[in-house]
């Protein structure tokens, strides 16, 4: 068996800087809103206020997505990492400080390293400096890097038996149909022959819970949605957010919610030395949330070069946890 013993402090963090295309909020909105359903890019929802809202909305009581997959991570995290394996290297998709990360880290034998995968930076290095705090015996490679764009991986100095990813939070659910399994494609690619994915994926149940979950009665959600506009203002737009209102229904046929901002009136917007016009009730999609069955998850899983392995799930099966592994060429 492979022994690991204490790194060094500069052994234990590597900062690889890949300078991606942030983007260009006012460019892309504007691309967005001249479309004939108007739209909002949702990754422009986390500045640091966004951020904080967010942390917010996990704590209502109707949104249950976090606490439903974090007790499925507490009951079963050990039975996960027994399906990935000692001297692993796991691949985190986003900073990599949260409380699944670390159910996860805490339960695995001697894991090879951690790589972490963030657009940002600044947030990266904070998330591999904690990490390798608390994990003293583990490499922490942290990759500035759009996670949704082809990358090489780097690989942690010490021997590792497979490569598995992790995407919690059911943010798979942001994409469409065909950008998840494309997104599953270029996961299968990464962790290679061998290697596997651990995943959170909300499920289809009553619409009335969903729908709940995105509107809740106090409003946390609204501020989280109407936040883009008014990250749009600090780029010279003149957005009257009083003018808009926040909606997210649940669209059964599609199995999924749609994030809305809707014009509360007739209205023009200045977007810098442009324009955009909205009549009442026209709305801005902001976000999707895609909610899935096993069966549905399993041939998108499927068609992307992975079998599903294992899932675990919550006792009313609202949210799963689902193993997959890179099926045999």
């Amino acid at each position: 068996m492979i022994a690991f013993e204490p790194l060094s402090t500069d052994e234990r963090v590597r900062i690889i800087d890949l300078h991606p295309e942030v983007g260009d909020l006012r460019a892309e909105a504007l691309d967005g809103l001249r479309q004939a359903e108007k739209v909002l890019p949702c990754k422009f929802f986390y500045d640091a206020l966004g951020a904080r809202l967010f942390e917010a909305i996990t704590e209502l009581p109707e949104y249950y997505p976090t606490r439903t997959e974090l007790g499925i991570m507490s009951g079963f995290v050990h039975e996960m990492a027994e399906s990935i394996g000692s001297h692993a290297t796991l691949v985190e998709f986003g900073s990599g400080v949260g409380l699944k990360t670390q159910k996860l880290l805490d339960a695995l034998v001697e894991p090879a390293g951690c790589v972490l995968i963030d657009i940002s930076r600044g947030a990266l290095e904070g998330s591999a400096l904690q990490l390798a705090d608390r994990y003293e015996m583990m490499e922490v490679v942290a990759v500035c890097a759009d996670y949704t764009q082809p990358l090489r991986l780097p690989r942690p100095r010490r021997p590792s038996a497979r490569t598995v990813a992790f995407f919690p939070g059911s943010t798979i659910g942001n994409f469409t149909h065909d950008e998840a399994v494309q997104f599953l494609e270029r996961v299968a690619e990464l962790v290679g022959q061998g290697g596997g994915l651990l995943v959170g994926i909300d499920r289809r149940k009553d619409p009335t819970i969903i729908e709940q979950a995105y509107n809740d009665s106090l409003g946390v959600t609204a501020a989280f949605n109407l936040n883009i506009l008014r990250r749009l203002n600090e780029t010279g737009a003149d957005f009257d957010l009083t003018a808009f209102h926040h909606r997210a229904p649940y669209l059964a046929d599609e199995g999924r919610i749609e994030m809305h901002l809707v014009s509360r009136v007739d209205q023009t917007v200045q977007i810098g030395e442009d324009s955009v016009g909205f009549t009442a009730g026209e709305h801005i999609v902001t976000e999707h949330s895609h909610k899935y069955d096993l069966d549905q998850f399993r041939e998108m899983a499927r068609a992307a070069g992975f079998r599903l392995a294992r899932h675990w799930s919550d006792e009313r099966d609202w949210f799963s946890v689902c193993f997959l592994e890179v099926s045999p060429s």
